[in-house]
C-alpha cells in the first residue's frame, strides 16, 4: 500500500518517504461499466462486496456469481445477469429539480436492539491503526474486520464486505472509524443495518440529523476523554434516551 519516494527536506538533505499508493479501478457489473473509484491496492473482494451492498445492487453476498480482479478493473457477474445497475448516492429531494434535503423516508431505519458498553467502543477505537483512513468492525468487544484506505468511505465498504462474506449478523456490530462522520457514511451503515457508528473525530450536522431520524447511534471522539454521544444514547449501556 506504500511506495518509497525521494524528497528533499527544507532544512537540507535527501530522504525517502513511504507514500500511500492510489489506484483508479473501473467497476463492471454484468459487463456494463458502473463507476470508477480510487482505491488503496488490495482487498478488492471485500470492497466490491460491501460497495455493491451499500449501493443496493445486491442484497447479500450470495447474489454474486463471480468476481474477476485485474490490474485496474473489477468485473462482477451477479446471479441475475440481466439486472441493470446504477450508483445510488445519498438520496436527495427537492422542488423543481433543486436539491434541498435528504429524504429520510426513503432510507431504512436501524432494526436492532443492541446496547453497547463504553469499553467496547474504546477497545475498537484502540484497534484503529496506520496512517490511512481506518475502520474497524467489532462485535461483542471483539474486532471482526479491519480495513485501511485512502478514503474512509471505501474502508467502511471494505469492513461491511468482509462482514457479509463471513456471514456476520451486522445488526450486532459497531463500526468505528477515523475522521469525520459524513451523511454518506451514515447511509452506508443504514443499508448494512449497523446500529452504532463511532469515530475518533466528529460527525457533520447533516449526519447527525439523518442518524437521529433513522435510529442510528453516533459517537464522536471515540477512545478519548471527550467521547460524546450525538444520537440515540439509549444504545449506550448506562445512558438513557
Amino acid at each position: 500500500m506504500f511506495k518509497k519516494i525521494a524528497c528533499i527536506r527544507i532544512g537540507g538533505g535527501s530522504v525517502t518517504h513511504d507514500a500511500a499508493e492510489e489506484k483508479p479501478v473501473a467497476i463492471f457489473v454484468n459487463g456494463r461499466h458502473l463507476t470508477t473509484v480510487i482505491l488503496s491496492p488490495g482487498g478488492f473482494e471485500d470492497f466490491i462486496t460491501g460497495y455493491l451492498y451499500t449501493e443496493e445492487i445486491i442484497r447479500s453476498a450470495d447474489e454474486i456469481e463471480s468476481i474477476r480482479i485485474e490490474e485496474n478493473r473489477i468485473s462482477v457477474i451477479t446471479k441475475n445477469i440481466f439486472k441493470r445497475v446504477s450508483v445510488k448516492k445519498t438520496i436527495l429531494s427537492g422542488c423543481g429539480g433543486a436539491v434541498s434535503y435528504i429524504d429520510t423516508q426513503k432510507l431504512p431505519a436501524i432494526e436492532s436492539g443492541i446496547v453497547v458498553a463504553v469499553p467496547e467502543i474504546e477497545a475498537a477505537a484502540a484497534a484503529l491503526t496506520g496512517p490511512l483512513d481506518s475502520v474497524v468492525l467489532a462485535s461483542e468487544g471483539r474486532v471482526v474486520a479491519r480495513a485501511e484506505d485512502l478514503d474512509r468511505h471505501n474502508a467502511l465498504d471494505r469492513v461491511i464486505g468482509r462482514g457479509l462474506l463471513d456471514r456476520l449478523d451486522l445488526s450486532r456490530t459497531v463500526a468505528v472509524c477515523t475522521g469525520t462522520v459524513t451523511s454518506e457514511m451514515v447511509r452506508k451503515c443504514l443499508m448494512a443495518n449497523i446500529p452504532l457508528l463511532a469515530s475518533t473525530g466528529a460527525p457533520t450536522a447533516l449526519a447527525v440529523e439523518v442518524a437521529e431520524e433513522t435510529e442510528l447511534c453516533i459517537v464522536g471522539a471515540a477512545g478519548t476523554p471527550e467521547m460524546a454521544v450525538y444520537t440515540h444514547p439509549e444504545r449506550i449501556e448506562g445512558m438513557e434516551g
